[in-house]
């Protein structure tokens, strides 16, 4: 078999998972259109005790509604029940997704409706039909075609980053400094210590904090960034600036938030004069 059957061989195998899981998703029988998914609401929220793993998340009570038979549930993070919840307060609404007929197996997630058409495979499949393509261009006709191809779609990313990055974090330091900042303190630094396969032993600290807004929420949170020796800062006062509509939004380090938007623009510049250079490059070596 030549190189053009292994590609035809390559297309025709992921093509057809491809039109599968499309079909699937318009027939609304993939996995996850037949979750269910509702919002739940925390009830309870209890500091974490200084020390543990910052795997366990905030402790919190969730209660929430099977829409098919209307029964309420009152559960907790204990355990493996997905996304660790990182930022809390009594009243916040927090997404639930769980099998059909089966509240008991819930699962925490952070955006509630992410993936809900099924789409992700399908779309891995025709991922690697491209790249099946531009492989072919490239041992077929001309190693430049591996820089256009890979130029191509890394450019047209680099050109629906920046933009979006810019407005995002515009908008975050706009909700960070529209109001003035609150008084809050480290109630707890969660210790993790992790072996790698050389025997190296390493050490993180997370510290937890908790302050409440103007508006008289308690939020109890992780701050991993910001602090300087977060080893060492239990029970140290901070300041916190946070977006009102938003207290999960929140930085105890306004400095750094405005360096970290410099950084992320100079990314975005780079990485799309990277993916234009590559396509400039591949088509000059043709």
């Amino acid at each position: 078999m030549g190189l053009q059957g292994y590609l035809a061989l390559w297309c025709g195998a992921f093509g057809t998972l491809a039109l599968v899981g499309y079909a699937r998703s318009l027939a609304g029988v993939t996995r996850a259109q037949r979750a269910v998914r509702v919002m739940g609401r925390i009830d309870r929220v209890r500091e974490p005790r200084h020390g543990s793993s910052q795997h366990d998340g905030i402790p919190v009570v969730v209660s929430f509604q099977d829409p098919g038979t209307g029964q309420e549930f009152t559960v907790t993070n204990d355990g493996d029940h997905g996304e660790r919840i990182t930022t809390a307060w009594a009243g916040r609404e927090i997404g639930v997704r769980y099998p059909r007929g089966r509240p008991h197996a819930y699962r925490f997630v952070g955006d509630l409706w992410a993936g809900r058409r099924g789409l992700g495979w399908p779309n891995f499949a025709i991922f690697l039909i491209y790249v099946g393509l531009v492989v072919f261009a490239a041992v077929d006709r001309a190693w430049p075609w591996a820089l256009i191809g890979f130029g191509v779609p890394w450019a047209l990313s680099g050109a629906w980053y920046l933009p979006q990055s810019e407005r995002a974090v515009s908008r975050r330091l706009a909700g960070l400094t529209s109001q003035p900042p609150v008084r809050g303190r480290v109630v707890a630094v969660l210790t993790d210590t992790s072996t790698d396969e050389d025997g190296h032993t390493s050490t993180s600290h997370t510290p937890v904090i908790a302050f409440t807004t103007h508006e008289g929420t308690t939020v109890t949170a992780y701050c991993a960034d910001g602090l300087s020796d977060p080893a060492k800062s239990h029970g140290r006062d901070v300041t916190v600036h946070y977006t009102p509509d938003d207290p999960a939004v929140f930085t105890v380090n306004l400095a750094a938030e405005h360096r970290s938007r410099s950084l992320d623009t100079v990314f975005g510049v780079v990485a799309l004069l990277v993916g234009v250079a590559a396509v400039v490059a591949g088509a000059l070596l043709l």
